[in-house]
């Protein structure tokens, strides 16, 4: 099922997610239905927080940066069909140079920033079957993992940009909230009637 995606400036994205136990209700139910909104909605990534839920839990198909041309071969083949649920995720280590990429993000319709992340991380987290695992990620998938990451730790992207282009964004972020945006996918907004 399809659902909404919660837009900027609703309090669920700022809160911090809950664990999640192995006996959580409808939790592969709410597993599909997050990929299938993300694949609806032309993402890469979901977080719980994302369709309403202050939940550790997010998705990730990285399929579509696939297809970068720019991209050396053995990064195409990486980034072709990993696909991953990461419960309870924490990361446990952030380490190597910073690099730069325009971020978007599904909540954040139309606008796009430069964000600086380190290029690798250890993260600790279940997949469905809750067996715990540690992997080393780096490259475009880490970089996903950490955006998503944070939507479970109450961050989004524009958090991490300098307090100018905040002020150059800010018209866009308060259209958003009332609702004054127009997307292909569905969307909740915070500052209109009706939520």
């Amino acid at each position: 099922m399809i659902l909404p995606i919660i837009g900027y400036g609703d309090p669920v994205l700022r809160k911090v997610g809950e664990e999640l136990a192995s006996d959580t209700p409808n939790l592969k139910e709410t597993i599909a239905n997050m990929y299938e909104t993300m694949y609806n909605a032309c993402g890469v990534g979901l977080a719980a927080p994302q369709v309403g839920m202050a939940i550790r839990l997010f998705v990730i198909d990285t399929t579509p940066f696939s297809e970068d041309e720019d991209l050396e071969d053995a990064e195409v083949k990486e980034l072709k069909g990993f696909k991953r649920t990461f419960i309870n995720a924490k990361i446990v280590k952030e380490e190597g140079e910073e690099w730069v990429f325009n971020e978007g993000c599904l909540s954040i319709p139309d606008v796009r920033e430069d964000v600086s992340r380190k290029e690798r991380i250890t993260v600790e987290y279940c997949e469905e079957d809750f067996v715990m695992k540690t992997e080393v990620f780096d490259g475009l998938i880490a970089r996903v993992i950490q955006h998503e990451y944070d939507h479970i730790e109450g961050i989004l992207f524009t958090d991490k940009i300098s307090s100018l282009k905040k002020r150059l964004i800010q018209k866009k972020l308060k259209n958003i909230m009332e609702g004054k945006t127009f997307q292909e996918y569905r969307m909740k907004f915070f500052g209109k009637k009706g939520r």
